[in-house]
């Protein structure tokens, strides 16, 4: 039986088309003016929609514990979630920690994504490296045989950072497994000793977060990586960028003629700024919800991202979704924001907010190249996702841009107490979405289908 997507407009390599898309088992078998539909064949009629390669999250931490508790969303809520809103595929990161080997990261992972009642989405894993050691080279090889086809490092988290020198050798090795480096850029001995002093000063809210980890330190941070990545000739993706300040470093980079450089933003950092550490209600602790790293910024850090997005410098965007419960979770950090656990929900809502955050300055095409295209060509999911033909994968979104719909916690499928954008007047929203030619989610609901698998890169 084939799956028949009737009259909508179709979102290809080659530009928009209208016509019909057939699937058939996990791929896509069909695409053309007209199929022709046979006996047995169910045929949906999305005229007026866009149809899309399912969406790609290539930045997301479920069932995680991160240092100060677990991630408020397992694999089975977070891909359900993702796929409410028209994210067919996840790339997570597991975390070889200090004294575990990225095998023993690795099999941990594949076993939280295999716990509970499946998962909805598809998803990969990259894996992100705490410690270096003679071995570590060969622990890489070992990942990239195993579908894992980026790492990732951090300039800052005295647990989770690695020297300078041992980042050069990271980067040196992924470079030999033609592999992608992911490295959270901040300068953590700078957000040490300005956490040290903010709190000194009396300042313990959630305002104190942002006063401790200014732009410049993400600036630095941005600038060492490109340089130490220059040297090793090596490929690297900046998470998260969140300054404009550190946009001026990758477009210096660029301009010296550096290639191998992807950067990545997330839609907090095109729509929220630090305004939010502000917000009153529960007992003035409400701009908790927006304690994750790097914080929001300035205004200005705003405009200067959201035109980076529509110059074509920004590769992928990304949640960062790393969800804690304000209540019971966040507010253990009420006295000292530095024991706020880090980080926010946004794994359903991307695509929401990004199309209409840019509605009226990004197309059909801008956006596909944005959710889908940009991060499945970076992480290696290219050319079975990330495009609608014949061959690719069928995960599939199907997008209708005049639903009107208000997002809310209160309807979200996130397993968290709160969203960023509570009250966001949302212009389009997923309308059929499939997953290995499973229909899984209606119109933001899910249907109960757990096809959801692991991806090798």
């Amino acid at each position: 039986m084939r799956r028949i997507l009737a009259n909508g407009t179709l979102v290809t390599p080659d530009g928009l088309r209208r016509g019909d898309l057939a699937l058939e088992g996990e791929k896509i078998v069909a695409l053309a003016a007209h199929v022709e539909p046979e006996p047995g064949d169910e045929v949906e009629d999305v005229s007026g929609c866009w149809v899309f390669p399912g969406f790609i999250d290539a930045h997301t931490h479920l069932q995680c514990w991160t240092g100060m508790d677990w991630t408020a969303d397992s694999f089975e809520t977070g891909t359900r979630a993702a796929a409410c809103g028209g994210t067919t595929c996840i790339v997570d990161y597991a975390t070889a920690d200090r004294g575990v080997t990225m095998d023993e990261a690795l099999a941990e992972w594949h076993e939280r994504a295999a716990s509970g009642a499946g998962c909805t989405a598809n998803y990969g894993f990259h894996m992100a490296i705490a410690e270096w050691g003679e071995d570590s080279p060969a622990q890489m090889r070992r990942m990239r045989e195993a579908g894992v086809s980026s790492f990732k490092t951090y300039l800052a988290y005295d647990h989770l950072r690695l020297s300078d020198a041992e980042t050069l050798r990271c980067l040196e090795v992924v470079r030999d497994l033609d592999a992608v480096l992911c490295v959270h850029c901040e300068n953590g001995d700078v957000v040490n000793e300005l956490q040290r002093r903010v709190l000194a000063e009396g300042i313990t809210g959630p305002e104190g977060h942002p006063l401790s980890r200014p732009a410049e330190a993400e600036a630095d941070a941005v600038s060492r990586l490109l340089y130490l990545a220059r040297i090793a000739g090596a490929r690297v993706n900046v998470v998260h960028l969140s300054t404009e300040l550190g946009l001026a470093a990758v477009r210096a980079a660029r301009a010296r003629g550096q290639g191998g450089i992807y950067v990545e933003t997330c839609p907090q950092y095109l729509t929220l700024d630090d305004t939010r550490y502000l917000e009153c209600g529960d007992d003035g602790f409400a701009g908790a919800k927006y304690v994750m790293s790097p914080p929001l910024r300035k205004p200005s850090d705003v405009r200067a991202l959201r035109g980076a997005v529509l110059a074509g410098e920004v590769d992928s965007i990304a949640t960062d979704h790393c969800s804690f419960n304000l209540h019971g979770q966040k507010d253990r950090g009420i006295g000292d924001f530095t024991k706020i656990p880090n980080g926010g929900p946004g794994i359903e809502h991307r695509p929401a907010v990004m199309a209409t955050t840019f509605e009226g300055q990004l197309g059909p095409e801008e956006l596909c190249r944005l959710l889908a295209e940009g991060p499945a060509r970076t992480f290696g999911l290219w050319p079975e996702r990330g495009r609608l033909a014949v061959g690719a994968a069928a995960d599939v979104c199907v997008w209708d841009p005049s639903a009107r719909w208000t997002i809310s916690a209160a309807t979200q499928h996130q397993a968290v107490d709160y969203t960023p954008w509570e009250g966001f007047k949302a212009h389009g929203r997923a309308h059929l979405v499939y997953v290995g030619g499973e229909l899984v989610a209606r119109d933001g609901e899910p249907t109960g289908a757990t096809p959801g698998r692991y991806v090798a890169r």
